[in-house]
């Protein structure tokens, strides 16, 4: 593992992330590794440079960035022929899936799980054409994501998520979607407020939200919160601080390999922090469709 490409999004983390890339940057090519960077500027940017990537013979691609940024170098690797192990260096607002995955934080310890190069293969989400690392999603608050600002996302991190949150919570309230649930598991007809795919157990900061998910399964986990009033949902939220939630009676959580879900209404899909299109989705599971270095 000696060519190295860094595809980093400079709207994520901003000055504390260029000296993080820098300072790793430095150490690589001192021990003799050959490294490219590429500055994405718009949206599908880290996607067409992670195939390019795979195409040029990169034995590694490093993702720096938020799960948006993550989400878009797995589909570059994806839609490649060459399938490159990925390593993410996290920033921006929300980092999920590198959180679940516990990866190193400072410049020196990354460095350090480049050289041992431990290289494991994770499960990968598919909805319809499109794939996700983390999670797929619908409902309530789950259009925060893509919603806030990359400005306001800058200068006030997780916050502008909670404001945005908020300000949906009051201007919508809680509207329940009619949906069709099929999958081996669990099929029918449900009053929902939100839907949750997941392929590991952190979710928007909530690092127990599918507390059973495991990304070397080979299984999604399922969450839907029925409709509930303000009282059951409060505590619905209370208890996914330890994963109690899938307790509750408004609660359905299962495991399964794929699971298709329809919706009388349009419902937009969120696709790792990122906006994915609208019901109906089928959504399934790539058993160890994706290497990547921890």
């Amino acid at each position: 593992m000696r060519k190295i490409k860094f595809i980093i999004n400079p709207s994520s983390g901003r000055q504390a992330m260029e000296r993080k890339i820098d300072n790793l940057c430095k150490m690589l090519l001192d021990d003799g590794y050959i490294v490219g960077k590429f500055f994405t500027k718009k949206k599908y940017d880290a996607m067409f440079e992670a195939r390019e990537s795979c195409r040029e013979g990169f034995d590694l691609i490093v993702a720096c960035g938020g799960d948006g940024t993550v989400n878009e170098v797995v589909k570059g690797i994806m839609t490649s022929q060459n399938s490159v192990p990925l390593a993410i260096m996290a920033s921006g607002t929300v980092n999920d899936f590198a959180n679940y995955l516990q990866i190193p934080r400072t410049s020196e310890e990354f460095f350090k799980m480049i050289q041992k190069e431990n290289i494991i293969d994770v499960d990968l989400g598919k909805v319809n054409d499109d794939y996700f690392v983390n999670v797929a999603a619908g409902g309530l608050l789950t259009k925060v994501g893509y919603q806030v600002p990359s400005d306001m996302k800058a200068v006030l991190g997780r916050m502008a998520y909670y404001l945005e949150g908020l300000r949906e919570l009051v201007s919508q309230g809680l509207e329940p979607v009619k949906v069709r649930i099929t999958s081996e598991e669990h099929t029918g007809d449900e009053e929902i407020l939100m839907f949750v795919v997941s392929n590991s157990s952190s979710i928007g900061g909530f690092k127990r939200l599918a507390p059973e998910a495991d990304v070397l399964d080979g299984l999604l986990d399922v969450v839907l919160i029925k409709n509930a009033d303000i009282g059951e949902l409060a505590n619905i939220f209370l208890n996914v601080l330890t994963g109690e939630h899938i307790k509750h009676p408004k609660v359905i959580y299962y495991k399964t390999r794929e699971v298709f879900i329809d919706a009388e209404d349009a419902l937009v899909v969120d696709v790792d922090g990122e906006y994915g299109g609208k019901l109906p989705a089928h959504f399934k599971v790539i058993p160890k469709g994706l290497k990547i270095l921890v």
